[in-house]
């Protein structure tokens, strides 16, 4: 067995796979909230900030191939490390008492599995506009517009961003953790990196459909740039 394959099949490993990956997603996630939160600046900066990405050419593939693929790694390694959890006690405790517990940590796989399918929703409302047939493949800020009109789409977003929100309060700590650059804490709230990225990057991408949902965000102006369908983005994902 190959030292990868012996790295992969241990806990450890999976964990540090996890804390990776799952740093990977953290980056990703602030960056593209700092790019969404332009739609408040109008169609012309928005779609500009389209048509950067489109720019990209080669590049940006290369970002959504590493993004993907940290995601399934994220995905498998979690399930496995639930499974091997369970296999090692079959039999549950009959009392247990956990060092350290939040209602983001005892809900971090269901959250996890919400944000999983919300970013397959997100996909195909956004990206490649297969869930309402009459989006614009030539303007990105219209197509945010018009998603964000709907009030069942809004409340979707609004619960996947608080799930996000959660996930990185104890994705974030426990990654820095697993890597050892943040110490073990008995008092979870202390934990005030994690929970500063967590309380921005839900802000951040709350504001977005909430926002132009109750009319903040500038009426979409005559003139347009034309920009591809796959660039139209919006909170949470590719």
């Amino acid at each position: 067995m190959s030292a990868v394959a012996r790295f992969w099949r241990s806990t450890i490993g999976k964990k540090i796979v996890m804390a990776v990956t799952g740093l990977i997603g953290v980056g990703f996630v602030i960056g593209h909230m700092a790019g969404n939160l332009q739609v408040f600046l109008g169609p012309e900066k928005f779609n500009a900030y389209a048509r950067f990405l489109q720019g990209l050419g080669g590049l940006l593939w290369l970002m959504r191939a590493v993004l993907l693929g940290a995601v399934i790694l994220h995905v498998v390694a979690a399930v496995q490390l639930t499974r091997m959890r369970g296999q090692a006690r079959p039999v549950a405790y009959r009392k247990g008492q956990k060092e350290v517990s939040t209602w983001a940590s005892r809900t971090i796989r269901w959250g996890g599995a919400l944000l999983f399918f919300f970013i397959v929703f997100h996909i195909l409302h956004f990206t490649t506009l297969d869930i309402f047939p009459d989006y614009s493949h030539t303007d990105a800020y219209g197509n945010v517009i018009k998603g964000f009109s709907k009030p069942w789409v809004v409340v979707l977003y609004v619960v996947a961003m608080l799930a996000l929100g959660l996930h990185l309060f104890h994705g974030a700590w426990s990654s820095f953790r697993t890597l050892g650059a943040s110490p073990s804490s008995a008092e979870p709230l202390k934990r005030r990196i994690a929970l500063l990225v967590a309380i921005v990057v839900w802000l951040g991408f709350t504001v977005v459909p909430l926002g132009v949902y109750f009319g903040f965000a500038p009426e979409p102006g005559a003139t347009t740039h034309t920009v591809p369908a796959e660039t139209a983005v919006a909170p949470a994902g590719e």
